[in-house]
């Protein structure tokens, strides 16, 4: 699932004009790789949010900025599993 994610973010990276090209598992969203600026990383978050049926809050957008790409993917596939899992649950 993993692959998966990271696939899709790259993709969405690209299409928001963002050079991929050298981007590793290790590189940073924010400042010290990628540069994402805070409207970006929205953009992106409401990307994935579609795409994976996740909630990012708001709040949460400068720590996004601090992850790695693994990182970042990592926390996806974590959300993705627990909103499957609580969704898959009887009520």
């Amino acid at each position: 699932m993993q692959d998966r994610i990271r696939e899709f973010v790259l993709a969405a990276l690209t299409e928001m004009q963002y050079d991929v090209s050298e981007v590793t598992g290790d590189t940073d969203l924010g400042p010290a790789g990628l540069d994402l600026e805070s409207l970006a990383l929205a953009d992106l978050s409401v990307q994935v949010e579609d795409e994976f049926g996740i909630k990012f809050d708001f709040d949460e957008m400068e720590s996004t900025a601090l992850m790695t790409l693994d990182e970042f993917t990592a926390d996806i596939a974590k959300r993705f599993d627990a909103a499957n899992a609580t969704s898959g649950s009887p009520a």
